[in-house]
């Protein structure tokens, strides 16, 4: 052990471990997760957070990854620490902010298994339209489909499928969507059969099968298989440049993403299913919440630079959303967390504004100062009033120069300290299922707003947890993989535990081919949906197993003493001299360059501008 470490910031790390050693030595877990302003970072071993970092995000964001990493990675050699890395987890944002600003999205093209049933809505009926000018490719309804209880609506037309299929490869679209109606009560009789004649006849086809990711009810299930399809180049793209970023920094150990469900999925099953991290980030945050508090059942608030995201934990992970979830002013089905979203953050602006009866109140958000608080706040020589400043104001937060606030009305401070509390008693009482008051747990860089002391109406207790500034990072590092069967039984033809016990059994097989430990796997969630539409006595049932992921030292981990620290700055200083924010400057910037059009826009070219006087959004030349 004493000559683990040679060199500790020096180029190159020598070593001299030996197999039998790696197996002796402590696994450490990596996770990180993008956020609107900053990018945490934490490593833990088991269940100890060893370090953790928070760097500014930056717009191609993997930079920003890379960059954290990079910190907490060399916190672990500061420190003389010797373990494996085994593995890095990444929540990201890459893919919902593509769709919300359409960008980066590829032309899929439907095939609708139907027969003569819901023509009268035609796929992509209900998309924005600036959306579906740039996904629509080309759609197709065709024969086949299911009834309610099963049976066909019409068999499958060979014959009209391989036209099909010619034309779409004619259109030059080689992304599909194969949807049937009630196709998940029996996915093998068409859906299935439908993507062999596609693979046989179109080897280049890239599917997305609609039971897959959605759940019973056509137009939203096949909406997600759209956005799936739609983004699965761009997942290609995203997943090889964190392989690639990771691999400079010599972690060459597996990495996988974190799901909307609170557990991981592998960078190669995120290639197939990449709206699955669509809600990663909430979901990190509670359940890094639950985990660094231990408390299984509780409101969590994140509160961020900018919104602030509440939800409520059952058995310690996100309660699941049990309507249909609007995701870029589309409506899909599939899971998601119920969390509810509001804009209170550290960099909310805070202003006075006169009521109907001449009376002044403050306003405290929803337009935001965001990732450019540290130059507009106050305390840090801005001339913006936020909520930071507020909080420094009252003595809640050391942060910038208080001086900057001496001079603050003390009837505004109040005001502004009411109103934000009063915006968190709101939410607390909108997202409650009963009227009991409910354990309160804070987490995000932005809890200095709430007076933790203050009596919250709404809240048994309220905690912050240690470390409770990167519990996204925390929820992330998280070693949890999941398997969810989600099926239509008879309960005439068997009984309802024989049913309940085989969905059990089949989600545990999916857990442990996720990679999870068979010990430690719990059922998690069993709920039963009788479907009285449905003859034999029909029900829903769904059931999810969780357990922790299987660690192997000399299964593609990485040895601390084998990662060479070599000067890996180069590539990240181009990448932020192409991507990060241009320091404040007095001379206005120049009209932009013409683009080709395969430009990616900067954060520069795409950030929105927001009066603070008039609340005014200043168009852009993106805007144009």
């Amino acid at each position: 052990h004493e000559t683990i470490l040679s060199t500790r910031l020096s180029g190159i790390i020598e070593t001299t471990t030996t197999t039998s050693r790696k197996l002796s030595m402590a696994q450490f877990s990596i996770g990180v997760d993008v956020g609107g302003t900053n990018t945490d970072a934490v490593v833990l071993r088991a269940d100890q957070v060893v370090c953790w970092t928070k760097q500014v995000t930056t717009a191609d964001v993997t930079t920003g990854v890379a960059r954290a990493v990079r910190a907490v990675l060399g916190q672990l050699r500061d420190r003389d620490l010797q373990g494996t890395i085994c593995r890095v987890n990444i929540g990201t944002t890459h893919f919902v902010n593509a769709l919300v600003q359409r960008r980066d999205l590829v032309r899929v093209a439907v095939v609708r298994l139907c027969g003569t049933a819901s023509r009268a809505l035609p796929p992509f009926c209900d998309f924005p339209s600036d959306l579906k000018k740039v996904v629509c490719g080309s759609y197709h309804l065709v024969s086949g489909g299911l009834q309610f209880d099963g049976q066909e609506i019409s068999s499958l037309d060979e014959a009209e499928l391989r036209t099909c299929i010619r034309t779409i490869r004619g259109e030059g679209v080689r992304n599909v969507v194969i949807s049937g109606v009630f196709a998940p009560i029996a996915p093998q009789r068409q859906e299935e059969k439908v993507a062999e004649i596609f693979r046989a006849e179109f080897p280049d086809v890239s599917l997305t099968l609609s039971h897959e990711v959605g759940q019973i009810g056509l137009l939203e299930r096949e909406n997600a298989a759209i956005l799936n399809e739609c983004l699965k180049p761009l997942c290609h793209r995203t997943v090889e440049a964190f392989r690639q970023a990771l691999n400079a920094l010599g972690l060459t150990c597996p990495f996988y993403l974190t799901q909307n469900d609170g557990t991981l999925i592998s960078a190669e099953q995120t290639l197939e299913y990449p709206v699955r991290t669509f809600a990663s980030g909430p979901t990190n945050s509670m359940r890094g919440a639950a985990f660094l508090s231990g408390v299984a059942d509780a409101i969590v608030i994140d509160i961020g630079g900018t919104t602030s995201d509440v939800g409520c934990l059952k058995g310690g992970f996100p309660r699941q959303a049990s309507t249909r979830v609007k995701v870029g002013g589309v409506s899909t089905n599939f899971r998601m967390p119920d969390v509810l979203s509001i804009g209170l953050g550290g960099g909310s602006i805070v202003k006075q504004i006169q009521g109907a009866d001449g009376k002044l109140t403050v306003q405290v958000g929803p337009t935001s100062t965001g990732y450019r608080l540290v130059r507009e706040g106050l305390v840090f020589g801005g001339s913006t009033l936020t909520a930071t400043d507020i909080a420094v104001a009252t003595g809640h937060a050391q942060l910038g120069d208080p001086g900057h606030v001496t001079g603050l009305d003390q009837e505004l401070v109040r005001q502004a300290v009411d109103r934000i509390h009063h915006m968190v008693e709101e939410v607390i009482d909108q997202v409650k299922l009963s009227g009991e008051d409910q354990p309160i747990l804070l987490v995000g860089g932005g809890t200095i707003l709430v007076d933790e002391k203050r009596n919250i109406s709404g809240a048994s207790s309220i905690q912050k947890p240690q470390h409770y500034q990167v519990a996204n990072a925390v929820g992330a590092a998280l070693g949890q993989v999941s398997g969810t069967v989600d099926r239509v039984v008879s309960l005439a033809q068997t009984s309802r535990d024989e049913a309940i016990g085989e969905a059990k059994a089949d989600a545990t097989q999916q857990a442990v081919a996720a990679g999870a430990v068979e010990s430690t796997i719990e059922i998690t969630e069993v709920l039963e949906v009788p479907l009285a539409y449905l003859p034999g006595n029909a029900t829903k049932v769904t059931v999810k197993a969780v357990g922790l992921l299987t660690d192997r030292p000399t299964g593609g981990g990485t040895d601390l003493a084998d990662i060479i620290a070599a000067d890996t700055t180069t590539w990240e200083q181009q990448a932020v001299q192409e991507h990060d924010v241009a320091p404040p400057s007095d001379t206005p910037p120049a009209p932009p360059s013409p683009q080709p059009a395969s430009h990616l826009p900067t954060l520069q070219e795409t950030e929105t501008e927001i009066d603070p006087a008039t609340g005014a959004w200043v168009l852009s030349p993106w805007d144009v």
